[in-house]
């Protein structure tokens, strides 16, 4: 029975139906069978049926136990679920090979253990046990994508030869409880993605964590967005090389401590705080971005910001700062001069929005291999001067939108200017309301092939002045 069959059955009768996995598991192995088991269950199918019949409760209660049996290591993962009775599909096929790994129960009842079986039609099932043997060494995707559980409970889980965790708790955007004072993550390499999305979660005890061997903390927290504080005290991140979008969309965090913090092997470090706009102050002071090569939309929309101080990050092997500072709408002020910008190729958007930036001082920006220079002062509509003087634009080919509303500068000298490579030009100067002198006298529009709204919004003079000037700017360089 194919999966799609299945879905469109239970839609079509509107009826809650107990239908977990099809027969595609019947050829998977072990570890891929325990990543996929409960997606399949809690949302795909189980879930999936339970939401069409509105009278019956959308919540599932986990408790995960670990003993041992024998010489074996197992850990016992029960789910007490809405008790329920109607038409039973097939339940779960487990494979010869896979029988070894793995015993599933009902009710306690460990004389009906399923094998390539079927419910019975008037099965009331409020609990299924599933027991996992040692053997077992990856958590990846456990609960992934299981969109209605609100409470898991680890009561024991000692086991020390887990080494994936990545994306365990993947999208349990229901899930309010987490009960993880058990864990054992010593061996623990991969915790990517492991709380993706868990948006209801209001708080998350990490105390016992030890994150000696991680390599990989990307989106980690990404879209914990009801997290008010996160204590990360005890992390160790030696060996971390990747914290792209770490704590991205922790939009209710408003204090976050990582003096801890060592990012000495760190290589990305893009996304990382994007959407942490509660935060009002972010201290990275020990931060060591030696290794760092991207840090694009690293402080996209942290609009609460007021400061933030850069001055210990060395930027030598940087290529991408598009959007870094993007929606920082607060900072009234940024100090820059220790960036090494000698490597980047892309600077769009890189102060789109900052808003409060009454000065901003880029004579040590060498921009020698940037291409791309679009909206990268869009919005600044605070500042009332701005020194380009140093900028090298030979390679840029993009300068859309760039000066777009910076409409307190009174004049902008963009006399070294190299625009040879520039195809597009268009809304460049938008909304400089207060600009009077503009000195364009080395642009080149040659392979210019958009200029359109390119002087929208500046004074009537300035037009009628750059016109008698310029002969190369088109008609619709001009038009309002």
């Amino acid at each position: 029975m194919e999966s799609k069959d299945i879905t469109s059955k239970v839609e079509e009768q509107g009826q809650s139906k107990l239908i977990v996995a099809n027969n595609q598991l019947r050829k998977v192995k072990s570890d891929y069978f325990i990543q996929k088991f409960f997606g399949y269950m809690t949302e795909r199918k189980y879930l999936e049926a339970i939401k069409y019949n509105k009278s019956i409760k959308k919540r599932i209660n986990i408790n995960i136990n670990h003993y041992k049996t024998y010489s074996e290591t197992k850990t016992s993962i029960e789910l007490d679920i809405i008790p329920m009775k109607g038409e039973c599909g097939e339940f779960i096929n487990i494979n010869k090979e896979d029988k070894k790994y793995f015993h599933i129960y009902f009710n306690d009842n460990k004389k009906k253990e399923i094998e390539n079986t079927f419910l019975d039609t008037d099965d009331n099932v409020s609990k299924i046990s599933i027991i996992i043997d040692y053997q077992i060494k990856s958590f990846s995707k456990l609960f992934f994508n299981c969109k209605y559980i609100e409470s898991i409970e680890f009561k024991k889980l000692y086991r020390n030869n887990i080494i994936d965790m990545s994306w365990m708790f993947y999208e349990c955007s229901s899930l309010k409880e987490l009960n993880l004072n058990y864990f054992n993550t010593s061996n623990v390499t991969n915790m990517s993605c492991m709380f993706y999305e868990c948006s209801s979660l209001k708080e998350l005890n990490l105390n016992n964590f030890n994150t000696n061997n991680v390599t990989d903390m990307s989106y980690m927290f990404d879209g914990c967005s009801s997290l008010k504080k996160l204590n990360l005290n005890n992390f160790n991140t030696n060996n971390v090389t990747n914290m792209r979008s770490m704590f991205s969309e922790c939009s209710s965090l408003k204090q976050l401590n990582l003096n801890i913090f060592n990012t000495n092997n760190v290589t990305n470090m893009s996304w990382m705080f994007k959407g942490c706009s509660s935060l009002k102050e972010l201290n990275l002071i020990n931060f060591n971005t030696n290794n760092v090569t991207d840090m694009c939309y690293m402080f996209r929309e942290c609009s609460s910001l007021k400061e933030l101080n850069l001055n210990n990050f060395n930027t030598h092997n940087v290529t991408d700062m598009s959007y870094m500072l993007c929606g920082c709408s607060s900072l009234k002020e940024l100090n820059l001069n220790i960036f090494n910008t000698n490597n980047v190729t892309n600077m769009s958007c890189m102060f789109y929005g900052c808003s409060s930036l009454k000065e901003l001082n880029l004579n040590i920006f060498n921009t020698n291999n940037v291409t791309n220079m679009s909206w990268m002062f869009y919005g600044c509509s605070s500042l009332k001067e701005l020194n380009l003087i140093n900028f090298n634009t030979n390679n840029v080919t993009n300068m859309s939108w760039m000066f777009c509303g910076c409409s307190l500068l009174k004049e902008l000298n963009l006399n070294n200017f190299n625009t040879n490579n520039v195809n597009n030009m268009s809304y460049m100067f938008r909304e400089c309301s207060s600009l009077k002198e503009l000195n364009l006298n080395n642009f080149n529009t040659n392979n210019v092939t958009n200029m359109c709204y390119m002087f929208y919004g500046c004074l009537y003079e300035l037009k009628l002045k750059i016109k008698s000037q310029f002969k190369n700017f088109k008609e619709e360089a001009f038009e309002n």
